[in-house]
C-alpha cells in the first residue's frame, strides 16, 4: 500500500476513476497542501505541472491504501510522460501531516506560466480528458507508456472529435438508445491513425433488428479544409503533396491537388485551423472566410468530420508556405484562373473530393464575392 498527493488533472474524480477502474466511494481521499510549492500552467498545453516555490503551498488530493494494481494503472498513465515518484510531506486540512509519493515532472521538462486553476480546467478540458483517458487505458496490454505519450496527441484529437460530434443535433427519426444494440467494441489498431470496430445491430425501417454485424471505421478526428480564392483576380491556389493513403490503396497518381487543410487541434475552432494552415502550407493569409460544408467525406469507411470553406486572399502576395519539416510536409502550389480551374473539375482532373466540393460552391457563389469589386 501507497498514499500518494494527486495535484493536477488527476484531482477531477471521474478522470481518477477512470485511470483506476474503480469508483470514488472505494477511495481514501481528503484534501491537502504541500508546502513551498505551486501548481501552475504549462504553456500550450491542458494539463499542469508542480514545481517548487518557496513560501506558496499547492493543493491536492491526498489518496491513501493505494494499491499495487492502482500504482500499475497509475504509472501507465503518466509513466510514459517522464514523471517519477517523489516522498513528501503533505498538510491536511487540520493541519495534521501526512507522508505521501508525488509524480514530479523531471527538471526543466515543461515551461509554465500562471498558477493552474482546477475549476476552470473541468470547464474548458475535463470531458475531452476523460474521453481520451477511456481509450488510453484501453490500451494497457497492448502498448507501452512510451508509445501511448507519442501518439497522446492524436488520441486528444480524437476524443475532440468525438466530443464534437455528440454535440450536434440528434436525429428524430432515430432514438439510438433504442435504434442500435452494441455487443462488441475493439480498438483494432492505434496510431496516428486509428481503427475500431464493432458488432452491433441497427434498426432496419421494417421496424425489425438487422443481423449482428462486424464493422469498422477509420478515425482521425476533424480536419479544416480551405480553398484560397482572390475574387479580384479571380484565381484560386491549389497545394500538391504525396498521399501515402491513395498509394497504399493503388494510385498510379499518388501526388494530388488539394485545397490547404489540416487536423483540428483540441481547443481550436476550424476557422482557426483554416488560416493557420493556409499561412503553413500555402504562405497566403486570408481575409475572410466563406463556409460551404461540414460533411463526413466517405461515411460508409472513415469518421473524419470535415469543415470546408473558401478563403478569400491577394493571391499577389504569397508568401512562405510549402508546410511543415516537423510534419514531413513536402508541399508545392500554383495559383491559376477560375476558368481553367473549373474546366479541370469537368474534365475530372482533380481526385479530391474536398477540392471539387468547394469548387462547385464556388462555381455557385462566384459572382457574388465579386459583386462589389472596383
Amino acid at each position: 500500500m501507497a498514499d500518494l498527493f494527486l495535484y493536477g488533472t488527476l484531482r477531477y474524480v471521474p478522470l481518477l476513476e477512470c485511470v483506476l477502474g474503480r469508483s470514488a466511494e472505494s477511495l481514501d481521499a481528503r484534501q491537502a497542501q504541500l508546502a513551498d510549492h505551486a501548481v501552475r500552467q504549462v504553456r500550450d498545453q491542458p494539463f499542469p505541472a508542480i514545481e517548487a516555490c518557496e513560501g506558496a503551498s499547492a493543493p491536492g488530493l491526498l489518496l491513501r491504501g493505494v494499491t499495487q494494481q492502482d500504482l500499475d494503472a497509475l504509472n501507465f498513465y503518466e509513466g510514459g510522460f517522464d514523471y517519477a515518484l517523489k516522498q513528501v510531506e503533505v498538510r491536511l486540512e487540520g493541519g495534521e501531516p501526512a507522508h505521501a509519493e508525488v509524480y514530479f515532472p523531471a527538471p526543466g521538462m515543461w515551461d509554465t506560466t500562471e498558477l493552474w486553476d482546477l475549476d476552470g480546467w473541468i470547464a474548458d478540458w475535463g470531458a475531452l480528458s476523460l474521453r481520451a483517458a477511456e481509450e488510453v487505458m484501453d490500451l494497457r496490454g497492448c502498448k507501452s507508456a512510451e508509445e501511448i505519450a507519442r501518439i497522446f496527441p492524436s488520441i486528444r484529437r480524437r476524443a475532440a472529435s468525438w466530443l464534437a460530434a455528440q454535440a450536434r443535433p440528434e436525429d428524430p427519426a432515430h432514438d439510438l438508445a433504442r435504434d442500435v444494440r452494441v455487443h462488441g467494441h475493439k480498438r483494432a489498431y492505434v496510431n496516428f491513425f486509428a481503427m475500431e470496430e464493432m458488432d452491433l445491430q441497427f434498426r432496419r425501417y421494417d421496424g425489425s433488428f438487422s443481423p449482428v454485424v462486424n464493422r469498422g471505421v477509420a478515425l482521425v478526428g476533424r480536419a479544416a479544409v480551405v480553398l484560397p480564392y482572390d475574387p479580384v483576380r479571380d484565381q484560386v491556389l491549389l497545394i500538391e503533396q504525396f498521399r501515402a493513403a491513395t498509394y497504399i490503396a493503388g494510385e498510379k497518381r499518388p501526388w494530388m491537388w488539394e485545397p490547404v487543410a489540416g487536423l483540428i487541434d483540441p481547443g481550436e475552432t476550424p476557422e482557426e485551423t483554416a488560416r493557420r494552415e493556409a499561412q503553413e502550407e500555402a504562405g497566403v493569409a486570408v481575409t475572410q472566410l466563406e463556409r460551404v460544408a461540414e460533411v463526413y467525406p466517405s461515411s460508409g469507411a472513415s469518421g473524419e468530420f470535415i469543415h470546408i470553406f473558401v478563403g478569400l486572399a491577394d493571391l499577389d502576395a504569397v508568401e512562405g508556405g510549402g508546410g511543415l519539416a516537423s510534419e514531413h510536409e513536402d508541399i508545392r502550389s500554383k495559383v491559376i484562373s477560375f476558368s481553367e480551374f473549373i474546366d479541370a473539375v469537368d474534365r475530372n482532373t482533380y481526385q479530391d473530393m474536398p477540392l471539387v466540393t468547394a469548387a462547385l460552391w464556388l462555381a455557385r457563389h462566384r459572382d457574388r464575392l465579386r459583386a462589389h469589386i472596383g
